[in-house]
């Protein structure tokens, strides 16, 4: 009798466990809940418009790069040209 009623305990103690476990959960959020999702999506927002503004400075700063590399070449070219006709003229 005692090795029943000790089930019936236990199973009653799982039972009320899930009771309670479930009381607190529902498909709505609460109101603070809400409160924070508002705040992490405005959070994400900033943070995705921080990130395309960076990407479009990057852009440019590549651009930047390019062009005074390609400045950089016709200037060694222009050098090497000079220094070769130099030497034509001191022969």
């Amino acid at each position: 009798m005692k090795r029943i009623s000790g089930i019936k305990s236990v199973s009653l103690l799982v039972v009320a466990f899930f009771a309670i476990s479930f009381v607190g959960c529902t498909k709505y959020a609460s109101q603070e809940e809400l409160v924070q999702m508002e705040a992490i999506k405005k959070e994400i927002s900033s943070l995705e418009k921080d990130a395309n503004s960076l990407k479009a400075e990057r852009s440019k700063l590549e651009k930047e790069i390019a062009d005074r590399n390609k400045k950089l070449e016709e200037c060694a070219k222009l050098k090497q040209e000079t220094q070769a006709n130099l030497s034509k003229m001191n022969k």
